[in-house]
């Protein structure tokens, strides 16, 4: 860890390149994220299955690819394949959950993660896949500072399926909808929303997302079945570091995630990046905690 630390400190070029591709692997995250929020938000259900719809979503487009149709094809087709089997979901398994308590939730799409992560790996097995374009590298800084322009153009979609996101929750009908939802349902109903559909609707539009992080994560990196727990626990953490509502807050959050995240890995070995993970979850929740006990005790 010294002997790398050292490295940062007499070569700075090393730090820029991992805060650029942090950043550029953080917006495949705050995705994710975004899709989770939504759900957290509107259905008071915590997907657990999340990363696992992330790994599915990687899977279609690796198929795609399989055809000798350009991977960037599979990203429309990963999220149309991930909406219809998120609304699936919705309808057999997680309608039962909603507006119970949320545990029940978290247990219910554990159970769906777990089948996810075995089906994939008895059909495709437990082989790492990657579907890159192989457009080529960037260098700047003396060739220290190397950027794939598979890992750009994947930041660029991320970002902008995000923005696309954000315009069809604030501007269109449903979009509507799905707000006075998340407000409070019982007087959406009154009102004349279906929340039923809304439910449905927003579940499967989650999945889409991760079908759209999934892709991007197998263009730019690797994807194998048992992928799908970090990418659940990161965008938790963000989630949770953001706040639910603050979807500008999930990108900040994201992209400082994937900076910390590479930094962490590069100084601790990459054999501890995902423990690097799981430890700063539970520094989030524990200071996140006294915060809201703080600011209970400051209401009072």
């Amino acid at each position: 860890m010294w002997s790398n630390l050292q490295i940062l400190l007499q070569a700075p070029a090393f730090g820029v390149d991992l805060a650029v591709n942090g950043v550029l692997v953080g917006a495949v995250f705050a995705l994710v994220a975004f899709g989770m929020a939504l759900v957290w938000g509107v259905m008071n259900v915590i997907n657990v299955a999340q990363g696992e719809l992330v790994m599915l979503g990687g899977y279609v487009t690796w198929l795609v690819s399989r055809l000798g149709v350009n991977p960037f094809a599979g990203l429309p087709v990963s999220m149309a394949v991930l909406f219809v089997v998120g609304w699936l979901m919705y309808r057999i398994v997680v309608f039962r959950v909603v507006d119970r308590d949320m545990f029940i939730s978290v247990l219910a799409t554990f159970g769906l993660g777990i089948l996810l992560a075995q089906l994939i790996n008895q059909v495709f097995g437990s082989d790492l896949r990657t579907a890159s374009p192989d457009l080529g590298t960037l260098l700047f800084m003396n060739g220290i500072v190397s950027v794939g322009v598979v890992k750009l153009a994947a930041f660029v979609l991320a970002l902008l399926v995000g923005v696309l996101l954000w315009l069809f929750i604030k501007f269109s009908r449903l979009g509507q909808a799905i707000r006075a939802t998340a407000q409070n349902p019982r007087a959406a109903r009154i009102l004349g929303v279906e929340t039923d559909h809304v439910f449905a609707f927003t579940f499967a539009l989650n999945a889409a997302l991760c079908g759209a992080a999934g892709s991007l994560a197998v263009m730019a990196y690797t994807i194998h079945p048992y992928i799908g727990l970090p990418y659940t626990v990161r965008s938790f953490m963000i989630v949770v570091t953001a706040g639910v509502g603050n979807l500008p807050g999930v990108v900040v959050a994201g992209l400082g995630l994937g900076v910390a995240e590479n930094f962490a890995g590069f100084l601790l070995g990459a054999q501890f990046q995902v423990a690097f993970v799981f430890l700063l979850m539970v520094l989030v929740l524990v200071v996140r905690s006294r915060l809201l006990r703080h600011q209970r005790k400051y209401l009072e």
